[in-house]
């Protein structure tokens, strides 16, 4: 397993771990901050274009799909903020906020979309470690 590998897996799954504890504990002001920005279309923008290039990072520099689960998770990280990052940059306010909002039912399913940013976040920081012991 690459060096990098390990690196963005432990990276990645201690963020997705804090951030969406975060997240849980203040679900009410979360909610209401994701509303807010959905209804900013400058902080869109800056939000896009930061999302783009962190996506292009991970792509450019991890795009693995081979080598066991956690190279390819960790590529699929990457396309996965790669594709947020552009739908922000050329979605119209009103196409973003009826995609988060509406279509992926945000503030409703808050609690699936946390346990699966947790779970994801234990997964990356476990193997990444785990593998790193070796």
């Amino acid at each position: 397993m690459s060096p990098r590998t390990k690196y963005l897996s432990k990276l990645i799954g201690l963020y997705s771990i804090l951030v969406s504890l975060s997240m849980v504990l203040h679900k009410q002001t979360t909610v209401e901050i994701v509303t807010s920005l959905i209804h900013n279309p400058p902080m869109l923008f800056v939000t896009g274009v930061i999302g783009t290039a962190a996506g292009l990072a991970m792509v450019l520099g991890h795009n693995i799909w081979s080598g066991g689960a956690l190279p390819v998770v960790v590529t699929l990280v990457g396309w996965t903020a790669l594709l947020k990052g552009v739908l922000l940059l050329f979605l119209s306010p009103a196409g973003e906020s009826e995609f988060f909002l509406g279509t992926l039912h945000y503030e409703q399913l808050f609690y699936l979309y946390s346990a699966i940013s947790i779970l994801l976040g234990i997964y990356l920081t476990y193997a990444g470690s785990k593998s790193a012991a070796r």
